[in-house]
């Protein structure tokens, strides 16, 4: 599975896995509901069980996906400041530009 952290998302991850006092955590990005070929997307920081893929990224940060979950493959994490601070995930790759 493929998967990729922007610069924006990378720095504020970091800020936050440092925060952390359990370092066995990582990152899960999972598909909150789905409609047809589309996604909405969540993280939380987690264990993986032997259900899930962890995928390591440019950015130094490791992923969980859960493996037969195709919509996860080729997941972009960012983070905007405009028009709204905060995290975006989406699946370019499947057709999914952000959540509408």
């Amino acid at each position: 599975m493929k998967c990729k952290i922007t610069r924006n998302a990378a720095k504020k991850l970091h800020e936050v896995l440092e925060q952390e006092e359990d370092k066995t955590l990582k990152l899960r990005v999972y598909v909150t509901h789905k409609h047809g070929s589309h996604a909405h997307y969540g993280m939380a920081l987690d264990v993986p069980t032997e259900n899930d893929l962890v995928v390591s990224t440019d950015k130094g940060i490791d992923l969980i996906l859960q493996k037969d979950e195709e919509l996860l493959d080729g997941v972009v994490v960012d983070y905007l400041y405009l028009p709204e601070e905060g995290y975006v995930i989406s699946n370019p790759s499947k057709g999914n530009h952000g959540d509408h």
